[in-house]
């Protein structure tokens, strides 16, 4: 028996939630006194409401060693994705949830990892370690190349406010009246360890939609052979308009569209489009 735990800034696909061999952890979301676990009975339009009405910045909280813990109850292989190391304290707190567990189960083979990403990048590396698992790979092995299907993966994504930004303390009043005056969208993307940075800007979500699926084209060679994953803000549209440029520079293996969980809720923002190869 093997278990996939993916904490809840990964969007678990419609297959996989009726699934015993997934599982979904909680972060928590602050909004200022308002807080709730990101868990299913998340309701996306109150928590923007939420967000767009409070002068602060929301906060996330990972989750405890012990909720990770009595996910890998009963599970001879388990398999940890949080979201990266460098956005939050969720990889920390699952391998400490490790080193404790194996503590008192040794027979369990337990392995965590930093997806270097976020959202749909976590689903992704989980949908790639299940297809390893299902086609009989030893732990050691499906370790070894979720590793490396991690190491080429990119995230993209395009935000339609910066007002999450700016409330973090990450861009200026000045610069977010000037790109929201000139409708200037950024086109944010991972770094190797998998920190953000901006990778260029468009005038207008269309704009700025094709400069990423241009961008998301120059590092993948081989799209044929790829799955491509777009998660959306309260934003079907966007999305849609998305999946269409893709379209029309490449055949992908597949193309799945979802909406954002809590935390990616949280991070995108209302419009917010997050792509992943």
């Amino acid at each position: 028996m093997y278990k996939i735990i993916v904490d809840s800034c990964g969007e678990l696909f419609e297959e996989m939630k009726n699934n015993a061999h997934f599982a979904n952890v909680a972060l928590t979301l602050e909004v200022g006194d308002y807080t709730i676990l990101d868990d299913e009975n998340f309701n996306q339009a109150e928590f923007l409401q939420k967000v767009a009405e409070y002068e602060g910045s929301p906060k996330s909280a990972c989750p405890s060693p012990s909720a990770y813990m009595e996910e890998m109850e009963d599970a001879d292989n388990v398999y940890i994705i949080t979201l990266s190391a460098q956005l939050s304290g969720s990889y920390n707190s699952a391998v400490l949830a490790k080193n404790l567990f194996e503590e008192e189960e040794e027979d369990v083979n337990i392995h965590v990892f930093d997806s270097k990403s976020a959202s749909i990048g976590q689903t992704l590396i989980a949908k790639r370690v299940a297809e390893l698992e299902e086609a009989g790979k030893s732990f050691e092995e499906v370790v070894e190349e979720t590793e490396s299907y991690i190491a080429t993966q990119h995230t993209f994504f395009v935000l339609e406010t910066l007002e999450t930004l700016r409330k973090a303390g990450r861009l200026s009043n000045l610069k977010s009246m000037i790109a929201n005056t000139l409708n200037i969208k950024p086109v944010m993307g991972s770094t190797d360890i998998g920190s953000i940075q901006q990778l260029g800007q468009a005038r207008g979500m269309k704009k700025a939609l094709d400069k990423m699926a241009d961008l998301m084209m120059a590092v993948t060679p081989d799209p044929e052979n790829r799955v491509l994953a777009i998660s959306h803000c309260n934003c079907p549209e966007t999305a849609e308009m998305l999946k269409e440029r893709v379209e029309a520079r490449a055949k992908f293996k597949e193309i799945i569209v979802v909406d954002t969980n809590g935390v990616s809720s949280m991070y995108a923002n209302d419009g917010g489009v997050i792509m992943v190869v």
